[in-house]
Formats: structure tokens, C-alpha cells, sequence
């Protein structure tokens, strides 16, 4: 039986539960890259970090970062880093949305035309910059640079029987669906949970350096981005 933790319903998943790595050479290679590539960009970060922190500074002055829990490897919980994009208290969906956008957001967890996204959001979201704390989670080993993308603990109950399978590996600041589909495919016909999954069953260095390369190019033509 899973583990229940009684104070956030969190479903972690138990070592007999877990699918094992396919290749532990893959594994200790994979994360040599994540610790190194996430160290150089530690600089960028900063950069854009500064640049970032002034514009919220003179427009809401509220935080930098968003940080959110997430679901990660084993189902276990962790607190992932963002550019913030979205206004105040976004979180309180009921004051922003409408009962129409409400239900929406409910299916896809995302909305076309968000009305809490700020100005300096829209831009970070379009670049993809908004993801560029995650490499922080990725040195803390909570991430890794590919992998299925983070997601709520409600998200990860409808991939029904396949849960385990996805929370068998760490998420990734980038991966399969991010960069060949993103936003264009959602959860309600099944296509991303198909998506993710498929990395996860097929996951390799190969696989890998070619979702780093769709994804700048993803990134360079600002497709499926909301």
C-alpha cells in the first residue's frame, strides 16, 4: 500500500512501487550534465535575477520568485522556484477568475488568457525566462534539466494507473511534451499524460540532447506559449 501522509494527502510511493532506472551509467551521466550545465547557468540567472527584481520592484512590489510544491520523484513533495508572473495572491483563483475560467483551469490547470499574468509575466512566460530558477531545484538534485514536467499532486491522479510510472523518475526544467507540444496539448483527451509517459518509458541521452535542442528552438519561436 502507498503511504498517506495525513497532513497534505500527498501519496508517496514505496521502494517496491518504484520503477527502477533502466541504466545506472545513463543515471550517473544524466546527472553529472544536470550539476554542471545548471552550474554555468548560475550566472544568467543572476543577471536576469537583478533585472527582474527592479521592474517588480516599481510595478507590485511583491516577491521575485514564486515558490510552489511540487510532486517529485517517489511522489514525494518539493518546493520549486519561478520567476513570479502572475499578480498577488493569484493563488486565490475565486477572486480573478470567472466561473467559466474557473472550470476551464480545473480541466487543463492552464488558461489560454490568464488575467492574473502581470506585464513583466507575459514577457518572462514568453521567453521561457520564468523557468530559469529551476535550476536551483535541478542543483538540489529536486529536478533534473529533462524530464517529465513538475506538477500539483491533483495532476498527478489523472494519469490514474500510470501515477507511479511518472513519479518514477525526477521531473525536468524541460521535457518531451515541453518541447514538442507545451500548451498546444492538454490533459483532457489524454495526449500529455501520453507524452510524458512516453519519455519516461523511452528516456535515454539520445532522447534527451534532442528535447534540449526542441526546446531552444521551441522556446526561439514562442509556440505554444499562454
Amino acid at each position: 500500500m502507498p503511504e498517506l501522509r495525513q497532513d497534505t494527502n500527498y501519496i508517496l510511493i514505496t521502494k517496491e512501487q518504484t520503477i527502477e532506472s533502466k541504466n545506472i551509467l545513463y543515471c550517473f551521466i544524466k546527472r553529472c550534465i544536470d550539476f554542471l550545465l545548471s552550474l554555468l547557468a548560475i550566472p544568467i540567472y543572476l543577471v536576469i535575477y537583478a533585472l527582474v527584481a527592479v521592474v517588480v520592484k516599481f510595478t507590485d512590489g511583491g516577491p521575485v520568485l514564486y515558490k510552489t510544491t511540487r510532486i517529485g520523484k517517489g511522489g514525494k513533495p518539493f518546493r520549486m522556484y519561478k520567476f513570479r508572473t502572475m499578480k498577488m495572491n493569484a493563488d486565490r483563483l475565486e477572486d480573478f477568475l470567472t466561473p467559466e475560467e474557473l472550470e476551464n483551469y480545473k480541466k487543463e490547470y492552464k488558461l489560454k488568457k490568464d488575467p492574473r499574468i502581470t506585464k513583466i509575466g507575459k514577457i518572462l512566460r514568453k521567453t521561457s525566462a520564468d523557468e530559469l530558477p529551476q535550476i536551483l531545484n535541478v542543483l538540489k538534485n529536486d529536478m533534473s534539466l529533462i524530464g517529465p514536467r513538475p506538477v500539483l499532486n491533483e495532476e498527478t491522479l489523472l494519469y490514474g494507473n500510470d501515477r507511479n510510472t511518472l513519479l518514477s523518475v525526477k521531473p525536468g526544467l524541460t521535457g518531451y511534451w515541453q518541447a514538442y507540444a507545451r500548451n498546444d496539448v492538454g490533459y483532457a483527451d489524454g495526449r500529455r499524460q501520453k507524452m510524458e509517459l512516453y519519455y519516461v518509458k523511452n528516456r535515454s541521452i539520445r532522447l534527451d540532447t534532442k528535447i534540449f535542442f526542441a526546446t531552444i528552438r521551441r522556446v526561439l519561436s514562442g509556440k505554444g506559449v499562454f
